[in-house]
């Protein structure tokens, strides 16, 4: 194994026994396995982590289980429709859409698990890894990091590194991916694939920029959540920004929506695989310049993850709300109406600012719902 990864990687499975032991000394990791697994005693917890030999078997002991309960307790339901990508021996490079900071990756993996499949290596923030048990447990937990707050000059040899990396873990292990469409959540959930993403993947592997791209088998994927925890600490989000110029989130800030994402109730949770782009990239005009190049790929994954949104009458009824009017009247009853409402009344309680705007605030919330219709009905019409 290429060397230069190191930094960014996830453990080697031979080196898990060292890392288990670090994290059951460390009392902060301690305090977490507590809170997460409140019946359970330390000991056994460190027994069972003692006894796992491989990344996937720590997965499948520990964050299966707790993952699905956490699915069981805050969704209506979660599901996966893989069928457009028929070959479960393909590795495949999932784009998607990003809805929850922990839970996309989360929920894919453990619904390809229940397929057959093998769980999804994931791209993380360094960002987010606040404390060193968090770094160690994202590594054990297949996760590589993606270095934030560099120079420009660093930033750019990052990128070609983590990109070659990609190519390696596709093309060299088989191993999956997961990586959003965007460097953190579009705050009113109009998803739309930064261009930087692609030029990144581009970086790596050899020959054109379409044949670097095609070794990674994109696949598109769509997540919808029914109902989003964090939209009232978003809608919050957006007033701060507005009201207050240099504003910026705290570590505490990171941390309540990492909390709030992963207990608030989410509704209904589906996630949608579209087509592997291959296809596509093979027709593209390869003497495209590169800005309009990488602007029709995005465009193009945007296209596939917006048709494959899963709709629910509360988007139809934001939609409505926001216009004004009743176009989608057909699509919701009353009684959907009057859920929508009082749900949205209720998240703003939740706002805690000193000096609320309600109606701008209401419209944020509608916005955030009323965006995935948008785009959905834009992506199926072309």
């Amino acid at each position: 194994m290429n060397v230069e990864f190191d930094e960014i990687r996830p453990y080697h499975d031979e080196e898990l026994p060292q890392i288990f032991e670090e994290l059951i000394a460390d009392p902060a990791f301690r305090q977490a396995a507590a809170t997460v697994m409140p019946d359970v005693p330390f000991e056994v917890v460190a027994q069972k982590m003692r006894a796992c030999k491989t990344k996937l078997e720590f997965q499948k002991t520990f964050c299966y289980g707790l993952l699905w309960k956490l699915a069981a307790d805050t969704t209506d339901g979660l599901t996966l429709d893989h069928t457009s990508l028929p070959d479960k021996k393909i590795a495949y490079t999932y784009i998607s859409n990003h809805r929850d900071i922990i839970l996309d990756s989360g929920f894919l993996s453990i619904l390809l698990v229940d397929q057959g499949m093998d769980t999804v290596e994931i791209a993380i923030g360094d960002n987010l890894l606040i404390y060193p048990w968090i770094k160690k447990f994202v590594r054990v937990n297949k996760s590589f990091i993606v270095l934030r707050g560099l120079s420009m000059r660093q930033k750019l040899e990052a990128s070609a590194r983590m990109s070659r990396y990609i190519h390696y873990t596709i093309g060299g292990k088989n191993q999956s991916i997961w990586i959003a469409q965007r460097e953190g959540r579009a705050k009113d959930a109009n998803d739309r694939t930064q261009d930087s993403v692609l030029k990144m993947l581009a970086m790596g592997g050899e020959g054109h920029a379409i044949d670097r791209l095609m070794e990674l088998n994109i696949a598109p994927l769509a997540i919808s959540y029914e109902y989003d925890p964090c939209d009232f600490l978003k809608a919050q989000e957006f007033q701060l920004k507005r009201d207050v110029p240099d504003y910026k989130k705290t570590t505490a800030d990171d941390l309540l929506n990492m909390q709030t994402g992963l207990f608030g109730y989410k509704g209904r949770v589906h996630f949608q695989t579209g087509a592997c782009i291959n296809d596509e990239l093979a027709r593209i005009d390869r003497s495209l310049p590169k800005p309009e190049l990488f602007a029709r790929l995005s465009a193009l994954i945007d296209k596939r993850i917006h048709a494959n949104y899963q709709v629910h009458p509360n988007n139809y009824v934001a939609h409505d709300l926001l216009e004004g009017n009743e176009t989608f009247a057909s699509h919701y009853t009353a009684e959907d109406k009057q859920r929508f409402i009082t749900y949205v009344d209720r998240q703003l309680d939740r706002i805690t600012l000193a000096d609320k705007d309600l109606p701008f605030l209401r419209e944020k919330m509608f916005l955030m719902y009323a965006n995935p219709l948008k785009n959905y009905l834009a992506a199926i019409k072309e």
